[in-house]
């Protein structure tokens, strides 16, 4: 004779629903102390009542068997993020990917190359970011040569100073005789090309003038070594 089968619902009577409780924990306490032994398996039954009692059967021990738990439900939800991790960053290599690529055509299109398909509308936008980039380029060179011209008229600037600076030293190394000897070479150029206009000096004049000037300095010079010579001498 079969059993009918019993409609799985909430028993709304109280007694009966106590005393089903009781006999089905029971039973399914039998059934996981038999898992346990026939297939030696670590099993854990908690059951909290409609009144909140606790009851619970272990094979080992409850404790043991919820922190086994535990880890392998972290270990899952850990490789679960990583491998979520993993499909994060392959995605964001594709993208990388595929801009990488189309950067890499349009730096070959600015190039004249990898024209062929492009419309008319691509190719004008095309030719004005061409030109706009090359005008770019011609006011970067501009700039450029500017401070380049900028630091050699420094650099001039300097220079002349150093040149002044280095004639006043020989002027008052050479004890402020500013004869036809030291002469200004611009000065003396003006002279002799003026006709020797200033002091009625002409072009010979003045080179004659400073020739003599010259031997002159030079005899002095002699001179006074014999005179040295002669007194130590004596």
């Amino acid at each position: 004779m079969m059993r009918n089968k019993i409609k799985i619902k909430k028993i709304d009577y109280l007694p009966a629903r106590q005393v089903t409780f009781s006999k089905r924990r029971r039973g399914l306490f039998k059934k996981a102390a038999e898992l346990s032994v026939l297939c030696e398996s670590e099993v854990a039954v908690v059951i909290f009542s409609a009144t909140g009692k606790l009851f619970h059967y272990s094979s080992s021990s409850t404790k043991d068997v919820i922190e086994r738990y535990n880890a392998d439900i972290n270990g899952v939800e850990k490789s679960n993020n990583q491998e979520i991790e993993l499909q994060l960053e392959n995605e964001n290599h594709i993208k990388l990917s595929k801009e990488l690529e189309e950067k890499s055509r349009q730096l070959r299109q600015m190039k004249g190359e990898d024209l062929e398909g492009l419309n008319l509308d691509e190719l004008l936008k095309l030719e004005q970011l061409v030109e706009a980039s090359l005008g770019r380029v011609m006011e970067t060179k501009e700039e450029l040569i500017k401070s380049e011209i900028m630091a050699l008229e420094r650099k001039g600037a300097e220079l002349v100073e150093a040149n002044n600076q280095l004639r006043q030293t020989m002027v008052m190394l050479s004890g402020g005789n500013t004869g036809p000897a030291l002469m200004d070479p611009e000065r003396l150029n003006n002279n002799i090309e003026g006709g020797g206009e200033e002091e009625g000096m002409s072009a010979e004049s003045a080179i004659s003038t400073t020739c003599n000037s010259a031997v002159s300095l030079s005899l002095e010079d002699d001179s006074s070594d014999e005179v040295t010579l002669s007194l130590k001498l004596g």
